[in-house]
């Protein structure tokens, strides 16, 4: 459910204050953030970040085109390793032999 036109995007308040003070530093560092919810909003358009997935940062630079979204979406929490051959699946379950199991 999308929030309330006239409440407008959330965002966390102590990283709007992080983006403003960054916005007058000439060598930008990227912003560390931890608000995954937050909304990315057109004041943060050019500036890097890095965004928490739970293990580690991934650094992200807001273009125009992520005004709108969260954070969260460009920093995914779940790494796919592919699926498992059939072959190398019956390998791990098949465990040792005349076990009785």
């Amino acid at each position: 459910m999308a929030r309330s036109v006239w409440k407008g995007p959330f965002v966390e308040e102590s990283l709007i204050k992080k983006v403003e003070k960054v916005k007058n530093d000439p060598n930008r560092k990227p912003i560390k953030t931890w608000s995954r919810k937050s909304t990315i909003i057109p004041d943060f358009v050019g500036f890097s970040f890095l965004i928490y997935n739970g293990k580690k940062f991934i650094p992200i630079t807001v273009s125009e085109d992520m005004v709108g979204h969260k954070f969260g979406e460009f920093a995914p929490t779940r790494q796919f390793f592919g699926h498992t051959p059939a072959d190398k699946k019956a390998k791990v379950e098949g465990g040792a032999k005349g076990t009785g199991k």
